[in-house]
């Protein structure tokens, strides 16, 4: 049993890093692998989950996704301000073809569906 907790803590570690990266970067989803973090910190180490939950940057993220499935209209603007940025960034650098079209058309449709999640009934609109 303790090799399936490290394991979880592992996993844990790492999807929590690649969240951090995701702060960062706006084609990595931060809230994704926040939810993983928690769910395999929860299978390894409480102890973790609480120290995940109780970050200010994606602790209360967290906290309306799960109760709510809402993203604070804070965030969707700065995400999807991030996927406008990227957008342009691919049209302006890559040459026209099907992979600039298809980056800009999957970035699109991440932020259509952002857009269209609902704000969390808590926060100030």
């Amino acid at each position: 049993m303790r090799l399936f907790s490290i394991l979880w803590v592992a996993v844990a570690t790492i999807s929590f890093s690649l969240g951090m990266v995701g702060i960062f970067l706006p084609l990595m989803p931060t809230t994704v692998f926040m939810l993983i973090a928690v769910y395999c910190a929860s299978k390894g180490s409480p102890r973790f989950e609480q120290w995940i939950r109780s970050r200010h940057y994606v602790g209360p993220l967290l906290l309306t996704w799960e109760q709510e499935r809402a993203i604070p209209r804070r965030a969707k603007l700065a995400a999807i301000s991030m996927i406008a940025a990227s957008a342009l960034l691919i049209i302006w650098s890559l040459d026209g073809g099907w992979l600039r079209w298809g980056l800009v058309a999957f970035l699109l449709i991440i932020a259509l569906w952002l857009a269209t999640r609902p704000e969390p009934s808590s926060s100030p609109r």
